[in-house]
């Protein structure tokens, strides 16, 4: 932030750690616990179990008023973004935007999305024996559950729902479980609560929004609304094109206004709707669905550039162009279309967790043009139902096939693509050694080739782990 603003600044956090002591649970230990945070992770890594969430769950059990009070502090609050489809490129997208416009930021850039990944985050990110987070707002990527949580310890001034969908249905159960989850965060956030009007039971939450909190929304134009069918299109008998797209049917017409409105999807491009005027972006994610994450990124951001410019008029001067060139230069998220160079050649991670987001993932691909290997897993983190599976269509796959099927679910998997008709020519269940012979073409008989893996989260995870033995891969914090 400017120099300018140095002293409000200053006076506002100090007004804000005003008797913090007394209300917050503080132990004469505290200043210690980012140091604990960081040996944790230390010894963690030695021990090579990776993992990004270790040493929150250390420090939650020691000081479990360590997350309130450390984020209790900061000026511009904190941004809450959760929903079943794409928390991470959301978050890693409202947070660049943020740092272009001058914002100090802290965020959780793991994926890790319960509470304790937020701790981590705080603790590998604070000095070893400090008190004071240094940064001027914190967004935060949070999974639906441990949302609610987290809004019980401190209120978001801000926060961005995205969707709901049939997710790890062991965990939320049916769909409308997961709303009401969502419900809490709409009904506990203080400033301004961010929707997504396409989707009805999201678009519902406005309901259950306080009084005084306003609310804004992120929507499509109808010339590309046919390309993200809601997870009530997908249960109608949706009609299916050879491309693996779908198109969407009983859309609601009486739609409240959206501040964004994403009206045009091209290669790498995208046009959006603000105020009436239509801006025009270069965008480095892939895929539709990462884009309309960029609507709902920005929807935020306005909300957020709006409130602070009336404590510094320096953040008038990023208007919606300097916003578009902020979503310009994005990169995708670790493990959500990031791409990892091996033997001279990409290797696309596509992180796959329900039926909507594997479809979309699907249409946005193009198989002729690289080798393809799906890894499917079912640990805690992925949800141990992979009866979602069935609710994908695979045939968009029938004429290239598919290279590797691995995880410890692929004898599933490999099931599931054979009633589709599409060949699934190697399938094991040693992850590990098929992502090494995968990348090193010993399925395609090319090294050179394009590579694309589908995976579930922690499939993703070992796929990341294995691809650093064999290349430069950016550690984020979840162990090589």
């Amino acid at each position: 932030m400017s120099s300018g603003n140095h002293e409000s600044r200053k006076k506002l956090r100090k007004d804000l750690n005003k008797d913090l002591n007394k209300t917050l649970n503080k132990h004469w230990y505290s200043f210690a616990m980012p140091a604990v945070g960081k040996l944790v992770c230390l010894l963690s890594r030695a021990l090579h179990h990776g993992g990004s969430a270790l040493p929150g769950k250390v420090i939650e059990r020691l000081d479990p008023g360590f997350l309130a009070r450390t984020l209790a502090t900061l000026p511009y609050g904190i941004v809450l973004i959760s929903g079943t489809n794409g928390k991470t490129t959301t978050t890693r997208m409202v947070t660049s935007m943020l740092r272009d416009a001058g914002f100090k930021v802290f965020t959780n850039p793991t994926g890790s999305n319960f509470t304790r990944g937020v701790v981590a985050a705080l603790a590998k990110t604070m000095p070893a024996f400090g008190t004071k987070l240094d940064a001027d707002i914190a967004v935060l990527e949070l999974d639906e559950a441990y949302a609610v949580h987290f809004v019980n310890q401190i209120k978001p001034r801000y926060a961005t729902l995205l969707n709901v969908m049939r997710d790890q249905l062991d965990r939320f159960g049916e769909i409308d479980t997961t709303a009401k989850l969502l419900s809490n965060v709409a009904a506990a956030t203080e400033g301004t609560v961010v929707l997504n009007r396409e989707d009805p039971r999201i678009r519902a939450l406005a309901d259950v929004v306080p009084s005084g909190t306003s609310v804004r929304y992120f929507g499509l134009d109808d010339a590309v609304k046919s390309m993200f069918p809601t997870d009530d299109d997908l249960h109608n008998n949706v009609e299916k094109n050879e491309n693996c797209e779908d198109g969407a049917v009983g859309r609601d017409s009486n739609l409240p206004k959206a501040d964004v409105v994403l009206s045009k999807v091209g290669d790498h491009e995208a046009e959006f709707i603000i105020k009436g005027q239509r801006k025009t972006t270069s965008v480095k994610l892939d895929g539709a669905y990462n884009i309309f994450n960029a609507a709902a990124a920005a929807t935020v951001v306005r909300a957020i550039l709006a409130d602070a410019a009336k404590q510094n008029s320096a953040l008038q001067k990023f208007d919606d162009d300097a916003l578009m060139a902020a979503i310009s230069r994005v990169t995708p998220a670790f493990g959500r279309g990031e791409v990892i160079e091996v033997n001279s050649a990409p290797v696309e991670l596509v992180l796959v967790k329900n039926p909507i987001g594997f479809r979309l993932a699907l249409a946005s691909d193009h198989p002729q043009n690289h080798d393809t290997m799906i890894a499917i897993c079912d640990e805690y983190a992925d949800g141990r139902d992979m009866s979602w599976l069935w609710d994908v269509d695979f045939t968009c796959l029938s004429g290239s096939g598919v290279a590797c099927v691995s995880g410890t679910r692929a004898w599933d998997m490999a099931l599931r693509l054979e009633y589709d008709k599409v060949a699934a020519r190697n399938v094991n269940t040693d992850l590990e050694e098929d992502v090494k012979s995968f990348v090193n073409g010993d399925f395609s008989g090319n090294t050179k080739n394009a590579k694309r893996i589908y995976c579930t989260y922690t499939a993703m995870l070992r796929v990341r782990a294995t691809l650093a033995q064999l290349a430069e891969v950016k550690d984020v914090g979840v162990g090589k």
